[in-house]
């Protein structure tokens, strides 16, 4: 489902991504880690088509995603380790991720509601007035909602107390068939339990790749 062959980035000097190969499919929970700089954020948004290759290539289900990327994006559901400043409220939000999207507005409040996130109590208010656990929750019920072929979470669980992470992690073992489940992460021991492969960068460069 990606496939990244050659992958270099370079930010002036400094080389992000050096001559990247790997390959996630369907059915696979990853755990990419690695320290900071190591080149994993890099990576994440060279998939999602933010970043322009300076060589190599990736592709999603067969597209380039910077030259289609729309149709990349309608396969991807993504939640950042820090929440996006929305101003709209979360009715006003829900709204344009159902017209946007195509996602079931009714799923979203089934999946905030299993992450005991109180929806409709909060449907007039900001999202960037939210408490960084409500707005995490509320990004994971609507990346569960989407129904996506792939799952991206940066470091999903910052912001969660443990019993949200328990919440969140029954969810994704109901949801993971067919898919592919990509963490980045520094925290293994939260989501060994989830991932059957394990990569590690450093500088720009895959120096482990297990099956667990």
């Amino acid at each position: 489902m990606i496939q990244v062959s050659n992958l270099t980035k370079k930010f002036g000097s400094h080389i992000s991504l050096d001559s990247v190969n790997c390959e996630f499919n369907k059915n696979e929970s990853i755990a990419l880690m690695g320290a900071n700089g190591a080149g994993k954020t890099t990576l994440i948004r060279s998939i999602m088509g933010y970043y322009h290759p300076d060589a190599g290539e990736v592709l999603i289900n067969g597209l380039n995603p910077v030259k289609e990327r729309m149709k990349v994006l309608e396969h991807i559901s993504f939640v950042p380790q820090l929440p996006p400043p929305i101003k709209l409220s979360i009715d006003e939000l829900l709204q344009y991720i159902t017209v946007s999207a195509n996602v079931d507005k009714e799923l979203i409040k089934h999946y905030a509601n299993e992450m005991k996130l109180d929806i409709a109590a909060n449907m007039s208010k900001s999202f960037f007035k939210l408490s960084g656990g409500m707005k995490q929750k509320l990004l994971i019920a609507i990346s569960l909602a989407k129904k996506s072929d792939i799952i991206i979470y940066d470091e999903p669980t910052a912001n969660l107390d443990p019993k949200a992470r328990d919440d969140f992690y029954r969810l994704l073992k109901q949801n993971e068939e067919e898919k592919v489940l990509l963490f980045v992460t520094h925290r293994l021991e939260e989501v060994k339990d989830l991932v059957n492969r394990q990569i590690y960068m450093d500088l720009g460069k895959i120096v482990s790749d297990e099956r667990v």
